[in-house]
């Protein structure tokens, strides 16, 4: 094995330059997904009226 430290290496630079930060936008968009999801089952809930009424 190498004993340069895998972010000196080009491929460590572009995990680090474009691949992190694009998991970290995919997450912000999961997480702003989950959120509608939610508020959507949380209303979809309140909304329906109980049963045996």
């Amino acid at each position: 094995m190498s004993d340069v430290p895998f972010y000196k290496t080009v491929m460590g630079h572009r995990f680090f330059e474009r691949d992190v930060p694009a998991l970290v936008e995919q997450l912000r968009a999961l997480n702003t997904n989950l959120v509608k999801i939610a508020a959507l089952l949380e209303r979809r809930t309140t909304e329906q009226p109980e049963a045996g009424q």
